[in-house]
């Protein structure tokens, strides 16, 4: 602060007469006096805004209702939609498709309290470069990243998870209750009593939806930057 302080008054005898050039000057030091950010520290503040913005996106999908009333709700695919419509006139089918829909969302629900660990050791394998790139990138270039980079082994992961989460509200059982009566049918095209994959898939959607929303929020609200060195990384990005 005392060297600052000395440095302005050697600057301010040379250029009062141009409050415009001291600003400049001042500006300047404020630069010089601030200590670098080494590459250690720019890759942990980039990793905890991703794990804030994962643990937020997490949480909220998590909770009741966190797929199943919200903008990332689980809807059946459209050759699903032919089998509900099929089937509800058939006595025990008749509000098929909402019961499914709310095994299928409450089921994803589940399955994202189990999400933030699997994502969270994917970003700690992230390099250097990486994070850079992420940093000076656009506003979901770490949501690309993740999608692009961990997607599959995610997916498998992600799986297993979904599966015993849907089996624990019955909804693998009422769909292919549903699907095995919709087969005997004639002339029907026969369908696929499976619901896990499009599951997993559209459950993994919303939640990068959801980091990506955080994390742009990051980059963008600077009174999301609850630490000291969120702050210090993302000023980096701002000036870019």
């Amino acid at each position: 602060m005392l060297k600052r302080f000395a440095i302005f008054l050697i600057c301010f005898q040379f250029v009062s007469c141009d409050p415009a050039a001291l600003q400049k000057i001042m500006e300047g030091v404020g630069e010089l006096s601030e200590t670098p950010l080494t590459n250690a520290q720019i890759g942990n503040g980039l990793k905890e805004a991703l794990e804030i913005g994962i643990g937020k996106g997490a949480q909220a999908l998590s909770k009741q209702d966190g797929y199943y009333k919200s903008a990332y709700k689980i809807l059946l695919p459209p050759e699903a939609r032919k089998i509900t419509d099929k089937l509800k006139n058939v006595p025990g089918f008749t509000n098929l498709e909402e019961a499914i829909l709310e095994k299928v969302n409450r089921g994803a629900e589940d399955a994202a309290q189990k999400a933030k660990p699997i994502f969270v050791n994917a970003i700690k394998q992230m390099t250097f470069n990486d994070v850079m790139d992420i940093l000076m990138g656009s506003d979901n270039a770490a949501t690309s990243y993740l999608n692009k980079a961990t997607y599959t082994p995610l997916y498998n992961e992600f799986s297993p998870v979904i599966i015993e989460s849907l089996d624990k509200f019955k909804a693998r059982k009422v769909w292919s209750d549903a699907v095995n009566v919709y087969n005997k049918i004639p002339f029907v095209e026969k369908a696929n009593p499976s619901l896990e994959d499009y599951v997993t898939d559209q459950a993994l959607k919303g939640l990068f939806s959801m980091v990506e929303k955080e994390e742009k929020n990051i980059r963008t609200n600077v009174t999301a930057r609850t630490t000291d060195l969120l702050k210090k990384v993302f000023a980096k990005q701002d000036n870019r």
